[in-house]
């Protein structure tokens, strides 16, 4: 990727005001800087998937490179506006834990990003990432049905207590939902993979490695998987009774460890697909289960299909 004969790439940069970390003063500050090196259009998103929109006109426009300020929910939007093309994105960190920046080896402190993203003005290099999909919505890094989707449901309904917990909002969320809605409860999805059909009571699907991180701590869910395998992995939990949560939170924080490991967790790896339903109530129609992409709720589903785009997105990291 390299710009014009004497003139600057090209650059939109996304901004989400209501992120946990970005204000007013932040983007200005970035913007000034950046427009040292890049031809920069600054645009603020309004509601959700506003990033995709942008995105997408950004490319009508020929646009050179994307940047998505914001969490993890801004990247995902702006990744799944720029999916299949050839126009790349970078990221600066402006969430609460900034999952993706960390898995594309992008600083988490801002200033640094930012530095980093000037000393790749003169040629920055793009290369091509697999991206996970769920019903047609594409994630950078992970997608959960059941417990993970309630704790960031629970999440995004309460914007301000995420600001101030930030990741321990999180922590928060997923106790709650486990001792509500998940203890000793019986199984209610039905995961398909491989040939095998396994009821769970919460399924994990990891595009990249690691799941998501506690502060500077990365958590190991699913097994074998990597940005550019061409595949991904999922992770069934059977059960979740009390006796289960010691071990689970064990093997979570262990080094060198995995929920993988875990008694009651049934690990499927290098999957082109996957399927999952609500399994019937008693009544025969099939239970709704939350679902969450890169840590945004997207609502409550009866089924949904798993796949791979395997080179879908450039990146500049």
């Amino acid at each position: 990727m390299q710009p014009r004969t004497g003139a600057k790439l090209r650059m939109l940069l996304i901004v989400n005001p209501r992120a946990t970390t970005v204000s007013g003063r932040l983007k200005n500050l970035v913007v000034y800087a950046l427009r040292g090196r890049f031809d920069v259009r600054a645009v603020e998103t309004e509601s959700r998937n506003h990033a995709t929109a942008l995105t997408r006109e950004a490319i009508e426009e020929g646009c050179d490179l994307v940047v998505a300020f914001g969490g993890d929910g801004t990247a995902n939007e702006v990744a799944n506006g720029l999916a299949g093309t050839e126009v790349p994105l970078t990221l600066l960190p402006g969430g609460c834990t900034n999952v993706a920046c960390r898995m594309l080896g992008i600083p988490t402190d801002l200033v640094d990003a930012t530095e980093h993203l000037l000393q790749l003005a003169d040629q920055p290099v793009a290369r091509a990432i697999d991206l996970g999909r769920v019903n047609g919505r594409y994630f950078l890094f992970s997608s959960g049905a059941g417990l993970d989707a309630d704790a960031a449901r629970w999440v995004d309904e309460r914007p301000s207590i995420k600001a101030r917990g930030g990741v321990m909002s999180f922590t928060y969320a997923a106790s709650v939902s486990y001792l509500r809605r998940y203890r000793g409860r019986p199984p209610r999805l039905a995961v398909e993979a491989q040939g095998e059909k396994v009821e769970a009571l919460t399924a994990l699907v990891q595009n990249s490695m690691p799941f998501t991180y506690f502060r500077s701590k990365p958590l190991h869910v699913c097994e074998d998987v990597a940005l550019d395998s061409g595949t991904i992995s999922l992770l069934a939990m059977r059960r979740a009774a009390s006796r289960d949560a010691p071990g689970a939170v064990w093997r979570l924080f262990r080094e060198g460890n995995s929920l993988a490991g875990h008694p009651q967790a049934r690990s499927f790896t290098r999957l082109a697909h996957a399927r999952i339903t609500g399994l019937a109530s008693e009544d025969g129609t099939l239970r709704a289960f939350p679902l969450e992409v890169d840590g945004d709720y997207l609502g409550e589903f009866t089924e949904v299909t798993y796949g791979v785009h395997p080179r879908a997105l450039r990146v500049v990291c």
